[in-house]
């Protein structure tokens, strides 16, 4: 099955378990926009998440990676299938350090340059997940790359390439829509 079948696949099961909205709608960002990305439905739909799983899985295949990582929340289905789908190990990613038990930012051990890639459910301006980098790389881990399931096109493929993280989405909007 060519990329272009999975991808086609993963566009039709996206629509079918109503992840893409039209109507307008305000962003978090504050700007206008004539339809939603709700991708917790298709990260909690199991059939969705396996073909989102087995898309990421192609890409990462190449890849020499210690390990995939998500940020809390979104990123923990994701990043979960995506570990069970290519059997790397699993790092999870808190907002902030929390501040009770054994503190610390991370769920799951990784060494001292580790190769790590994340996984975003939507990518707008990709500033959550340049976050999560910073985090990684301050504790000595390596990432180049993201896998969003959606990239909406807004900037986040230029601010992650200015902090040398190549951006690759599953999808971008305009296939969506």
């Amino acid at each position: 099955m060519s990329h272009g079948n999975g991808k086609r696949t993963l566009i039709d099961a996206l629509k079918a378990c109503g992840a893409v909205k039209f109507g307008d709608f305000t962003l978090a960002s504050g700007k206008k926009s004539s339809y939603y990305i709700d991708i917790k439905k298709a990260s909690t739909d199991p059939k969705t998440l396996k073909i989102i799983a087995k898309e990421a899985g192609k890409v990462i295949k190449d890849m020499n990676l210690d390990a995939v990582g998500g940020v809390v929340l979104g990123g923990v289905p994701l990043a979960t299938a995506v570990s069970m789908e290519t059997e790397l190990p699993l790092i999870l990613i808190r907002k902030s350090e929390k501040e009770y038990g054994t503190g610390g930012r991370f769920v799951g051990d990784f060494q001292e340059g580790s190769k790590i890639l994340l996984l975003e459910d939507v990518t707008t301006s990709g500033g959550s997940v340049m976050d999560a980098i910073v985090a990684i790389r301050e504790a000595g881990a390596v990432v180049d790359s993201v896998i969003t399931v959606v990239d909406r096109e807004s900037g986040a493929e230029k601010s992650l390439s200015d902090i040398g993280v190549k951006l690759v989405p599953l999808v971008r909007a305009s296939d969506l829509i």
